[in-house]
């Protein structure tokens, strides 16, 4: 073969899980009110306030009361998903509780603001991204390739 592309096959699971970790750590981040506040160019939530109004608009099957443990529960989650994806800790597992998750927040946003706004953020690739990092047979430069 005239160049040698295997690097490619290699990458594949690194590239998943940085794109998919830093989707998680940037909308923690965000609603943790480092990217400015709310207002500012290219900042969804600003705050965690505003961040759990658009997550009750996500739940409505959830009473109102609920909404604030629901946004932490998810913050967390996310948080802890972020940071096992970015140094491939337990990667597989962190993969599919991801692909769930996201499938989840998709469904939500279809429900809460429509379709379309489930398919302009990229929910439903993200969450397939996720399914496959989650197929993959080996996670290099990772922690797992590390303990293993």
């Amino acid at each position: 073969m005239f160049f040698d592309w295997s690097w490619l096959h290699d990458s594949r699971t690194i590239y998943l899980r940085l794109a998919l970790s830093a989707g998680f750590l940037t909308a923690v981040t965000d609603r943790l009110g480092l990217w400015g506040p709310y207002g500012r160019a290219n900042v969804a939530w600003g705050d965690m306030q505003h961040f759990l109004i658009y997550a009750g608009k996500l739940n409505p099957w959830f009473p109102e009361p609920v909404i604030p443990l629901v946004g932490a529960l998810v913050t967390v989650i996310e948080s802890m998903l972020g940071i096992s994806l970015l140094i491939g800790f337990h990667t597989r597992r962190a993969a599919q509780v991801s692909a769930w998750l996201v499938l989840a927040f998709g469904i939500g946003m279809t429900v809460g603001t429509g379709f379309k706004s489930a398919l302009n953020a990229g929910v439903f690739a993200f969450s397939a991204g996720a399914w496959l990092l989650a197929s993959a047979d080996d996670y290099p430069i990772s922690v797992d390739r590390w303990r293993a």
